[in-house]
């Protein structure tokens, strides 16, 4: 296995790892800024193959940020191998997760960030957007980087399989597909309408936890997966 590095936008890194045995892959995002942030530490045994990854657009010591969407082994099983490889950077959740579980988890005391809170990252700024249970976990959250417009959207849009590093090819399809397979996704009242939202940033570029980068009409690919969810938890009603 290795993995790949690729620029999605401008100073943004998509370090990717397919393990053909799941086919499936595991992606982090990196922002390279006056204080890089790492977006997703995932699994501890991936933690050599990415930390080499990350050295190869910036040296892991010069962390400033390590953040993630939700408390899940594949979002930050490594989070303490980041934390002792990168002496200066803060850990940040959001709030609830910080209470829930990353006190505890965590070697390195986390940042709480409130919803709609924006880190000012030197050159880049991410904003923690709260999703709670979209697509699973009372403290999942996703990021948005203003600068460039790029929404890092965890586990929304999962797709099985390998794919190109970035795409305009159809996304919705796919993900809904795997959601089929692995019914992963919270269907609530408020599934839906948390997607809505996220289309209405209008993002330019999509950073899939698992699946490609998307740099096709985001907003039009988050509406037509709410209408997919919305769909799905109608007939579960209908049940």
């Amino acid at each position: 296995m290795e993995t790949q590095v690729t620029e999605i936008a401008p100073d943004i890194y998509r370090l990717s790892t397919y393990i053909p045995d799941a086919d499936f892959m595991f992606n982090q995002f990196l922002v390279d800024a006056e204080e890089p942030l790492l977006f997703h530490c995932g699994l501890r045994a991936l933690f050599p193959l990415v930390s080499e990854a990350v050295g190869r657009v910036t040296p892991v010591e010069r962390l400033g940020w390590i953040t993630f969407g939700h408390v899940e082994a594949d979002e930050c099983g490594s989070l303490n191998e980041w934390v002792a490889a990168a002496p200066r950077a803060k850990v940040a959740h959001g709030a609830t997760g910080c209470l829930v579980s990353v006190n505890d988890l965590s070697d390195r005391q986390p940042v709480p960030l409130d919803d709609g809170e924006v880190i000012d990252l030197g050159g880049k700024r991410v904003r923690r957007l709260e999703t709670p249970h979209v697509p699973h976990g009372w403290d999942a959250g996703l990021l948005y980087e203003e600068t460039t417009g790029t929404l890092l959207c965890g586990d929304l849009f999962t797709a099985i399989g390998d794919a190109p590093a970035l795409t305009e090819r159809e996304i919705v399809g796919p993900a809904l597909a795997a959601e089929d397979v692995f019914g992963a996704t919270c269907l609530t009242a408020g599934t839906a309408p948390a997607m809505r939202r996220l289309a209405d940033l209008e993002p330019t570029t999509l950073g899939l936890m698992h699946g490609p980068a998307y740099a096709g009409d985001c907003g039009t690919a988050l509406r037509e997966l709410a209408t997919g969810y919305a769909e799905r938890f109608a007939r579960s009603q209908d049940g």
